[in-house]
């Protein structure tokens, strides 16, 4: 019993240990500090053909208890046909949830948060495929002239609704959002995790001091690359304007840089995931069983002249008993009675 105990009490350890070379796809993250807001950078140009933009966002390192900025970056899709669903924070009550991104034929719920170039906060509207063939809205990519990529469109994008750059969806000042019919069906899709470019991207980003949001205070100086990984050289631009960083919730202590990792296999919104409950049971009206005899309480069972006399109080005399006349002596019969009667003197006189 205290072997299995004691396993289950390095298991969190053995996870926290495991994080860097888990997939982001894998992994919920709950912090109790929100997120800083979204900076304002410029996009790379697209290095290639088949390439796809995945946004920067703030990540969470439990080593470092810190947010830090991973970098918007232009992705080699894992496979034709296949979209990015940026993954988002999600308010849960005190708590936030990471919840990650994920490759699809549809770009899923990504908590309604407006990232640019083409996520406005609803499904995708920087290119779509066509016969094996990406082809990338020029309106808000960033084409380079000098890159051969002729399969190329205009099309005006309008965003009917307020542009923030809060980075997570509900609990206080958050976006208010909720998936889609559409968003709902993308979401049972098949996914493909985050490829293996992506998971070094991030993990470069997190050994990279200079992208905590401790020390950039919300303007990461590397806020988007062209290649994943190529944090300096050619293709890197910084941000132009910072986001608001928040602090830790008041009267917290050191509670509040505390997180809790854990591994999910493959997990979605919640919004996405109706909460499933079994069907209730018939109610079966039941008669009451028979009341038990009522045992009397020990003050009951005195007998009833020691309930009719009540005690004296502390100091009192005794009240005098009355006195009672002594019993009458009853004549006590002969032990032995005599057969016969003796003889009177006049019998004896006559005879």
């Amino acid at each position: 019993m205290r072997r299995q105990a004691w396993n289950l009490s390095i298991l969190p350890m053995l996870i926290l240990l495991l994080l860097p070379a888990l997939s982001t796809a894998e992994v919920n993250i709950s912090v109790n500090i929100a997120p800083p807001e979204l900076p304002v950078y410029d996009q790379p140009p697209i290095p290639g053909d088949g390439y796809v933009w995945t946004p920067g966002y703030w990540a969470w390192g439990d080593d470092i208890q810190d947010y830090y900025w991973v970098p918007g970056t232009w992705v080699p899709a894992p496979e034709p046909e296949y979209l990015w669903t940026p993954g988002y924070w999600g308010a849960n009550g005190v708590a936030f949830i990471w919840y990650p991104g994920y490759w699809g034929p549809h770009v899923g719920f990504y908590g309604g948060v407006n990232y640019g170039y083409g996520y406005g906060g609803q499904g995708y509207e920087g290119g779509y495929w066509q016969g094996g063939h990406m082809y990338y809205n020029r309106s808000v990519n960033n084409i380079s002239n000098t890159t051969n990529i002729t399969n190329v469109y205009n099309k005006t994008v309008i965003n009917n609704v307020s542009v923030t750059r809060v980075s997570y969806n509900g609990g206080s000042g958050g976006v208010r959002a909720q998936p889609t019919s559409t968003e709902l069906a993308a979401a049972h899709e098949h996914h493909i995790a985050a490829t293996p470019v992506q998971t070094q991207h991030i993990q470069a980003a997190r050994s990279n001091p200079s992208l905590r949001a401790a020390a950039n205070h919300g303007a990461p100086p590397i806020a988007a690359t062209a290649r994943p990984g190529a944090f300096s050289g050619a293709g890197v631009v910084q941000a132009t304007r910072g986001g608001a960083v928040h602090s830790a919730p008041p009267n917290a202590g050191n509670a509040s840089r505390g997180t809790m990792s854990v591994v999910h296999a493959n997990p979605e919104p919640r919004e996405a995931q109706p909460e499933s409950r079994p069907a209730p049971e018939p109610r079966v009206v039941r008669p009451a069983p028979p009341e038990a005899p009522r045992q009397p309480a020990p003050e009951e069972r005195r007998a009833p002249q020691q309930q009719e006399q009540p005690h004296p109080a502390p100091g009192a005399a005794p009240a005098p008993r009355p006195q009672q006349p002594p019993p009458r002596a009853q004549p006590r019969p002969p032990e032995h009675p005599p057969e016969h009667p003796p003889a009177r003197e006049e019998d004896r006189e006559h005879h």
